[in-house]
């Protein structure tokens, strides 16, 4: 049986799987609905498999599909680096697309990517960033090549390596009680309000793992999705939080919080993702091989 698969076919199949709906595939791909419709019914055709649930308007990826996925992403990607061959003038071709967890993504991966640039003269890199659940979803998508986040993950799908590691502090505004209290214990905390991140955040598991179950009393007062705005919440005296000191040291300088020094291990790791089947260019190697060896000053 001679097949004839086209790019495009695989083009869109990948984006109707990222997207979810014809309508936002069409949209993403700059394609009409019927054009995106009819590449993939072809493609199924072909194939003599379908590739996706149906479920209303929406379409699930099924099984086979699932097959198809890491494939077609090494296609595209092999086929954009012929496309790329000769435009860069470097040996690297190919953009990666690295996503990143909220403090991760703001406090470390723009030095990360500062020193790659340098080391190799790449410049061909998006960062997407968002909680730890994001970017897992996303790499499970393969919409991202790499992940570089600050909660645990356990995904079948997913290899999850160590990488760096962070100190987490708890803070308060600076004239909050708990900053008049000699040799703080974590007793001291009991019935606080904490401001706190979403849930599917590495600083909020930390919190659930490693704070929480030590206090029997304790209230959200505010829940958010950035660390700038936790920070903000902290000054304007509304909680206390545990935050990645990274995260905090400019807020510490200007005088708009202060650190709670308490006797808890309060270490944490940062890990490296990225999805079994990704289809490893020489660029996503090179990454990889840098990550690991990458020292944050």
């Amino acid at each position: 049986m001679m097949m004839n698969i086209a790019l495009k076919q695989l083009k869109v199949f990948v984006t109707v799987a990222q997207e979810k709906t014809i309508t936002a595939a069409a949209g993403k791909l700059f394609l009409s609905k019927p054009a995106v419709s009819m590449a993939l019914s072809e493609l199924e055709k072909q194939l003599d498999h379908k590739l996706f649930d149906r479920n209303n308007n929406r379409l699930i990826i099924n099984e086979q599909g699932k097959r198809l996925l890491p494939l077609a992403d090494e296609l595209l990607a092999r086929s954009n680096a012929i496309e790329n061959l000769f435009d860069q003038a470097g040996p690297l071709t190919g953009k990666l697309k690295i996503g990143s967890s909220d403090t991760v993504g703001n406090q470390v991966t723009p030095f990360l990517l500062r020193d790659f640039r340098l080391e190799t003269q790449h410049r061909d890199q998006t960062l997407f960033i968002s909680n730890t659940a994001q970017i897992c979803h996303k790499l499970t998508e393969f919409e991202l090549d790499i992940g570089l986040v600050e909660g645990k993950i356990q995904h079948s799908d997913l290899v999850v390596q160590p990488w760096l590691s962070d100190q987490m502090v708890i803070t308060c505004h600076p004239q909050h009680p708990l900053t008049k209290i000699k040799n703080l214990q974590l007793s001291d905390l009991e019935n606080s309000e904490w401001v706190l991140r979403e849930i599917g955040s590495g600083t909020r598991e930390f919190f659930l793992n490693r704070i929480s179950p030590q206090l029997e009393k304790w209230t959200t007062s505010f829940e958010l999705n950035t660390t700038e705005a936790i920070i903000n919440c902290v000054s304007a005296g509304l909680g206390i939080t545990c935050i990645s000191q990274r995260a905090i040291t400019h807020a510490v300088e200007e005088q708009r919080v202060a650190i709670l020094t308490i006797p808890l291990d309060m270490n944490r790791q940062y890990w490296l993702l990225y999805h079994q089947e990704k289809y490893q260019s020489p660029l996503l190697k090179l990454f990889l091989t840098f990550c690991q060896q990458w020292q944050f000053d």
